[in-house]
């Protein structure tokens, strides 16, 4: 049933990408400079999430790298690497330059240093979920690396910016900015053609049952491909040679549910502290929640670090506010 399996996953990325022409056109322009070996200005990648924006990143560098020899790469999720000393190892280790640093005793500045004596050819580097980032400045600095070119990526383009200073704000008024809106019912049902043409057996599921799963997607690449992933291996394990629609219809729950354990768990633990409060309460009002929040920290961050946390969380579906500035209350979603 399932001939290839690695297209199902969350990470693939295609040979060929559907209903981003603009997107994709639009970055490689402003990579265009890589190919006569010079640095490109940053571009800046925003929108809600399974619109594509990691996916378009790589695959225009992976496209890139076709026409340009010597280019180097590399991806960051900061997510996961949101520490300074944890980014710019991932930076280095791209180039090959980590083999003496130490993750325990080496100074986070040598990192830094060694990257700005960086002579090697043009290198771009995806900055995933850079709002994640500890340290709001390290874009700055990456910045002022010569060679260096970078693709930033977040959920919203506001909270991005309005956290870093006058500095990195001004640097980066010439990123461009490139806006990913949900996919339409539509073109998730392509996308899902595709996955099903390179990863399924012929005569497995239909399109009626694509257009089912688009529909429960609402617009989200994400939660579409893997409900047919599920679906597939549901099917698979009970020796189907097709996938019934209860089949689908049960995958919807369970995909939903793994994408949001999934975010659960790659939280900060600043963020998972005010997910674990809001979660505590039907409602809780902000004052409330932020003086909690106090009570449970050893170095509780400012009220706007706590906003910015509070609305990745909402971008993310874990948890939703209710009403305006004032009066605003937050429930937990899960």
């Amino acid at each position: 049933m399932i001939t290839d399996a690695r297209v199902l996953q969350p990470e693939f990325i295609p040979s060929e990408v559907k209903h981003r022409d603009a997107e994709v056109n639009t970055l490689s322009s402003v990579l265009r400079p890589l190919t006569d070996g010079e640095r490109a200005d940053p571009a800046f990648l925003y929108g809600p999430s399974g619109t594509g924006k990691t996916c378009i990143a790589q695959f225009t560098v992976e496209r890139l790298r076709q026409e340009v020899v010597d280019l180097n790469y590399q991806y960051v999720n900061c997510w996961e690497d949101y520490s300074r000393f944890k980014t710019l190892y991932s930076i280095l280790d791209g180039i090959n330059e980590t083999i003496d640093i130490h993750r325990q005793s080496t100074p986070k500045d040598v990192l830094l240093d060694r990257l700005k004596d960086y002579t090697g050819p043009p290198y771009v580097v995806i900055l995933d979920e850079v709002d994640q980032l500890q340290d709001k400045s390290l874009p700055y600095d990456l910045y002022r690396v010569q060679n260096l070119t970078m693709i930033l990526i977040a959920n919203n383009d506001t909270e991005v910016f309005s956290a870093v200073d006058d500095r990195l704000s001004s640097r980066l008024t010439t990123a461009t900015r490139i806006h990913f809106n949900h996919y339409s019912n539509s073109e998730l049902t392509t996308i899902l053609n595709d996955r099903v043409q390179w990863g399924l057996a012929p005569n497995i599921v239909n399109q009626q049952q694509l257009n089912q799963i688009a529909a429960k997607a609402a617009g989200d690449a994400r939660i579409a491909i893997g409900i047919l992933r599920n679906a597939a291996q549901h099917a698979r394990e009970k020796n189907l040679n097709e996938i019934p629609s209860d089949v689908i219809q049960n995958a919807v729950p369970e995909t939903k549910s793994e994408i949001q354990q999934q975010t659960i768990d790659r939280l900060t633990e600043q963020q998972r502290v005010l997910y674990n409060i809001i979660t505590d309460h039907d409602t809780i009002d902000p004052q409330r929640l932020y003086e909690e929040y106090q009570d449970r920290v050893e170095n509780p961050k400012t009220r706007r670090t706590v906003r910015n946390h509070l609305s990745k969380l909402e971008h993310y579906n874990l948890i939703t506010a209710e009403g305006n500035t004032k009066a605003r209350t937050y429930q937990s979603l899960t």
